[in-house]
């Protein structure tokens, strides 16, 4: 079955997912900058000072990880910057593109050795990243971000199509967390349970494909 790694897991959706992965009996490796005491009462393996933002964390969690068996990754870390046309924040702007946009591609490509046929790939996004569906202007930084990583992880479902590795992309819904100030409409326990039914799901039939976490498919 192979281990679960999840990225960003210290709190909000990531460490719910760490959570409910644990109760299913799934071997966790949470990778965060830094632990958190909810992470740490989980009992699961925690991987700190690793900042996906860093180009120098690729060789770090190859260290790390040499020899696990990783059966599904779920490249969850990200940020949200809010800004409009009268507040460009430019260093905000590429700081969500070295998490948001970079950050599950180093990830992804320091893992590829523990990656085998029959593991997946899961990238937390978020729908503002589609262009279909952007009716209300704003946010660019995130907005773009986010584009950039649907748009990476499409070419990175093609390449590792032929390793049998399925890659998918999951908005997690409008979730209740400290990143939204609380003002969600689901909770981290509800979005977690559709991400990981969603990642139950995945398939080299599917790989590729945009979903919200409910199963709606999402436009590009």
């Amino acid at each position: 079955m192979g281990v679960t790694v999840i990225t960003g897991a210290n709190r909000g959706i990531g460490l719910e997912l760490c959570r409910q992965c644990a109760a299913r009996g799934e071997e966790v490796i949470a990778i965060v900058r830094k632990s958190s005491e909810a992470l740490d009462a989980l009992g699961v393996r925690v991987e700190s000072n690793l900042d996906v933002s860093d180009d120098g964390v690729v060789g770090a969690l190859r260290d790390r990880l040499a020899g696990v068996d990783v059966g599904v990754l779920i490249n969850n870390a990200g940020i949200l910057r809010r800004q409009g046309l009268d507040d460009m924040d430019w260093e905000g702007m590429r700081q969500q593109f070295e998490v948001n946009s970079l950050g599950p591609l180093r990830v992804t490509t320091a893992l590829l050795g523990n990656l085998s046929a029959g593991s997946k790939v899961a990238i937390v996004t978020s729908r503002m990243g589609s262009i279909a569906d952007n009716d209300s202007g704003g946010s660019y930084g995130y907005r773009m971000s986010k584009a950039a990583v649907n748009a990476g992880a499409v070419s990175l479902a093609n390449d590792l199509r032929g390793k049998e590795i399925a890659v998918g992309l999951l908005h997690p819904g409008w979730v209740k967390t400290e990143m939204t100030g609380g003002t969600g409409k689901v909770d981290a326990k509800e979005s977690a349970a559709g991400l990981l039914a969603r990642i139950d799901a995945l398939s080299l039939e599917t790989s590729g494909g945009f979903w919200h976490m409910s199963g709606e498919r999402l436009p590009w």
